[in-house]
């Protein structure tokens, strides 16, 4: 019970800040469909399928890195002249199923509506494109929590170039000082660093390194945790740990 002699602290607030997230393996899991499109490209090319737990590290690096980096593990090489026409093919495959098994990760819609209840300015950044970035989002029912989207082709440079970072958080209106990065993968901490943004991990996403290797500011394993993270660093005055340059 709160003293009636003492004054009521404020209740916190971010208005003004800009959070920046990844998409896949940070706000959806989507895996299955991802390596569900890579699998239906492998059977037409004779190759055999990826399992799935064996190739979610696959993923986080665009459909043209998925591609090369899947025909590698099924023990082919992929030139840049195969390449163009069978990420074509893949985008086609991945677009026909993009929600069939992706899901939000759980408390992560909770987690976006108190965000933006406490007056936070939510963004995508992602590697992914723009177009499928939009579509997985609607079909989820998740985009109207977000004032921009912006994927590898809307950026001057995809992640981990810091200007996929401060372009997305300049389409929310904010400033690196009260903005932080959200992600699963060492691009979204070498580009957030670099941009001098502060920077959080979820260790359920796609990345061949342990998360908690990869430098963020901040791991959490649940989206229970981020908004209390959240609040914390942007708090924190600016010093040497938080957006730092490399």
């Amino acid at each position: 019970m709160s003293d009636p002699g003492q004054p009521s602290r404020p209740a916190p607030t971010l208005e003004g800040a800009v959070i920046a997230f990844d998409l896949d393996g940070t706000l959806v899991e989507t895996a299955p469909d991802l390596l569900g499109a890579l699998n239906g490209v492998l059977a037409e090319e004779d190759l055999a399928p990826l399992p799935a737990e064996g190739a979610r590290h696959l993923i986080g690096r665009g459909a043209r890195a998925l591609l090369v980096r899947g025909f590698e593990a099924s023990g082919r090489t992929l030139d840049d002249a195969a390449a163009t026409p069978l990420v074509a093919r893949f985008i086609e495959i991945y677009r026909s199923r993009i929600a069939l098994e992706s899901r939000p990760y759980p408390g992560c819609v909770e987690a976006l509506d108190t965000l933006r209840a406490q007056g936070a300015r939510l963004v995508v950044c992602t590697n992914k494109l723009t177009s499928l970035s939009t579509e997985l989002l609607d079909a989820l029912a998740l985009s109207d929590r977000f004032i921009a989207i912006i994927g590898a082709d809307a950026a001057p440079a995809p992640k981990p170039d810091p200007q996929h970072v401060l372009h997305a958080i300049a389409a929310g209106g904010g400033m690196r000082e009260r903005a932080v990065m959200v992600g699963d993968s060492l691009n979204d901490v070498a580009s957030a660093r670099a941009a001098g943004v502060a920077s959080i991990v979820f260790p359920f996403g796609y990345t061949d390194i342990p998360a908690a290797e990869l430098g963020a500011d901040r791991l959490i394993g649940h989206y229970d945790e981020l908004v209390g993270t959240v609040q914390t660093l942007l708090q924190t005055k600016r010093g040497s740990a938080i957006g730092s340059p490399l």
